[in-house]
């Protein structure tokens, strides 16, 4: 089966360019929750006239609602969801799990899609989006292409993948970089692509910025692959740009060749790459957009501006045209909508009469709209003329009927559906400490530390023997199919040295932690922002949750839910994670020896903490740090990286004491108004 085409609509200047271009399907966003805040967009009235408008060309439309929301924004989120159902669109493209909730409960029938933002790279988190009610997902960016084979057998719903359009240096869902660094939030919308910048790493520039990828000319091993739907990246791309992306899909669909300096031209970084597929994440992979590129694009704008200027004529119908003494009748039908029109009744012909071959020429004038006459069939009365003005009247009407036919929106009725009311607890007061180590010999002062926290590789009999229940394992962050199996046999085994608890920052810990019969702790990786997802993940079988360190702090006192629950209050955290490491790219492991670093414009060095040579994760250049100031909830999470033991004692000790830092840090996004 084809791969469907999916579009990116960023207003209504591209709609147009994607469906008469030839895409199956588009997605576009409306109102604030949706990841593209910046582009143009569609309002509500907008939202209809798009969904009639791709409706009538037989094109889907997938509405984005893939941020993550606040309590407040519960009510607006509703609002959309209503104003989605009665638009008509057939999908909607979802991220936070209140959303899901709300989309599941109220409006059951609409397609729900899990968005890229879900971080999706293994089986087990598909698994858990399939248990979880999602009809179809979009699998990470960072896969090679045997490992979406793998994810795709392992589940029955549909799985997207993106095929032409920029690389985010970072997992998506799982960059907090333009937060942190500038209040704009990747999560909500509205990312400023500080990564675009140029940082520094080993002597090379640009080292957080990726090429485009273009997987177009792998459409075919895509489809072999399992994979259902190729996804074009690109609402904030003009028109030309995507217009020339779906044509190069289309041909290559079809077995075509396709003109990928055209696109290069139209918008690339320094060219394209194909590194995450083919499992090539060297320094390859890394460029950015110069002046060339810029002005590169200049010369193929009214080229490809002339692919979508007029209608397409993509639909076939059928007409069945019947002329006799009493009646004229045209039937127009798509093969699912048939549309009747009736002319006047004919005159007897003085010279001519109308033949199938007046017949044929007239009603074949479809130019300018959508359809072309797949077949015709007429049955004429001998000696019956009708002018061509009429036929031609027939025929716009017969047309103009299906397009209403084509494009008329169901009643939707909306089910039951009320958010879960969070129940008050008492916390303790001050809260526990939880303390995070990358390294066992950082830990210090465990016994004033309820939890300790250790990566999985760094655990051993001994630790568990010294430590017993205070111990927590660390999954990875980031978990690719080639080393599911070898994690999974790696945490059984320490499950029978004693291990009873893991914490995971991705949805695949949940999946993997519950069969192996541990329990399972939720990070902030999660981006929990509201109550409703607070109170998913706790029947999803969580027995703690740490909230997103995004959220300002007076919403994240609005916030409980009937397990322990916490903040993170301390430590460098991360900004990024990321699969193809800048620093290995550009100086290899063996030069790092897991202390590199990266500078940004104003040169102020970021620390790469390695994730076991499988990802890394850029931290912050100074920690949070809100010792002696409230901490809601049930613990404080005190994230150590690079510090030394004394220095670990020490933080233990002024969050004991209630005493503030006195060097450099950040109070984060906890006393900064959320965008």
């Amino acid at each position: 089966m084809k791969p469907e085409i999916l579009a990116p609509a960023g207003g209504e200047q591209q709609l147009p360019a994607a469906v008469r271009c030839g895409a199956d399907s588009v997605y576009l966003g409306t109102g604030e929750l949706n990841a593209r805040r910046s582009a143009a967009n569609f309002t509500s009235k907008a939202l209809s006239q798009a969904v009639r408008y791709c409706h009538t060309h037989g094109v889907k439309v997938y509405v984005t609602v893939n941020t993550l929301v606040t309590d407040g924004e519960l009510p607006l989120l509703e609002r959309t969801a209503d104003a989605i159902a009665a638009a008509g669109a057939d999908a909607v493209i979802l991220q936070d799990m209140a959303a899901l909730r709300l989309f599941a409960a109220k409006y059951p029938l609409l397609h729900r899609v899990a968005s890229t933002q879900t971080a999706v790279h293994n089986t087990d988190g598909a698994k858990f989006l399939q248990d979880a009610g999602f009809d179809s997902f979009v699998l990470a960016r960072e896969l090679t292409l045997g490992e979406m084979e793998k994810i795709c057998a392992a589940v029955s719903i549909p799985a997207e993948a993106f095929i032409h359009g920029a690389h985010c240096m970072c997992l998506s869902g799982a960059c907090t970089l333009s937060a942190m660094l500038g209040g704009r939030s990747g999560n909500r919308g509205l990312c400023a692509q500080p990564c675009r910048l140029d940082w520094k790493c080993a002597g090379a520039d640009h080292a957080l910025s990726l090429k485009d990828m273009s997987l177009i000319r792998h459409m075919a091993a895509l489809r072999d692959a399992g994979v259902a739907t190729v996804k074009i990246e690109g609402r904030m791309k003009r028109p030309e740009y995507v217009a020339a992306a779906v044509t190069a899909c289309i041909n290559a669909r079809a077995g075509l060749p396709f003109d990928e300096k055209t696109l290069a031209a139209v918008f690339s970084r320094g060219g394209f790459t194909d590194g995450y597929l083919t499992g090539k994440r060297d320094r390859s992979m890394f460029g950015y957009r110069t002046r060339e590129d810029v002005t590169g694009a200049e010369k193929v704008l009214p080229d490809l501006a002339s692919l979508y200027r007029n209608e397409t004529p993509l639909i076939p119908v059928d007409m069945d045209f019947s002329l006799t003494p009493h009646l004229t009748r045209l039937t127009v039908t798509d093969g699912t909508n048939a549309a009747d029109v009736t002319g006047p009744v004919p005159e007897p012909a003085r010279t001519k009469p109308l033949d199938e071959a007046r017949v044929r020429e007239q009603l074949s004038k479809t130019g300018g709209t959508q359809y072309y006459v797949n077949s015709l069939r007429a049955e004429l009365t001998p000696g019956l003329t009708l002018p061509a003005s009429v036929l031609n009247g027939m025929r716009r009407d017969a047309l103009a009927k299906l397009d209403d036919l084509r494009g008329r929106v169901p009643a939707v009725k909306p089910r039951p559906y009320a958010p879960v009311t969070p129940v008050r607890r008492e916390h303790p007061s001050p809260s526990l400490l939880w303390g995070r180590f990358y390294r066992a010999e950082q830990i210090t002062q465990s016994e004033a530390l309820e939890k300790l926290i250790l990566p999985l590789w760094e655990l051993s009999p001994a630790l568990l023997d010294r430590y017993g229940s205070k111990l927590v394992g660390q999954l990875p962050a980031a978990l690719f199919p080639e080393d599911e199996d070898g994690l999974e046999r790696r945490l059984a085994a320490l499950r029978d040295g004693g291990l009873r608890e893991v914490w995971t920052d991705n949805i695949y810990g949940i999946a993997l932690g519950k069969r192996l019969g541990l329990t399972v702790r939720g990070g902030f990786g999660l981006n929990i922002l509201n109550g409703q997802a607070m109170d998913y993940y706790v029947n999803s079988g969580l027995a703690s949750l740490t909230v997103s360190f995004e959220l300002p702090m007076t919403k994240v006192k609005a916030l409980d839910a009937p397990v322990p629950w916490g903040i993170a209050a301390y430590g460098c955290l991360p900004l990024m994670r990321f699969r193809a490491c800048p620093v290995r790219a550009h100086m290899g492991c063996a030069a790092c020896g897991g202390h590199g670093s990266l500078t940004d414009r104003r040169g102020v060095q970021f620390p790469v903490e390695c994730g076991g040579q499988k990802y890394a994760s850029l931290l912050n250049s100074v920690p949070l740090d809100i010792a002696g100031r409230d901490g809601p909830g049930d613990f404080r999470l005190l994230w150590f990286t690079r510090e030394t033991p004394a220095a670990c004692g020490a933080v233990v000790d002024r969050f004991l004491t209630g005493q503030a830092a006195d060097g450099p840090r950040t109070g984060g996004l906890y006393y900064r108004t959320l965008l």
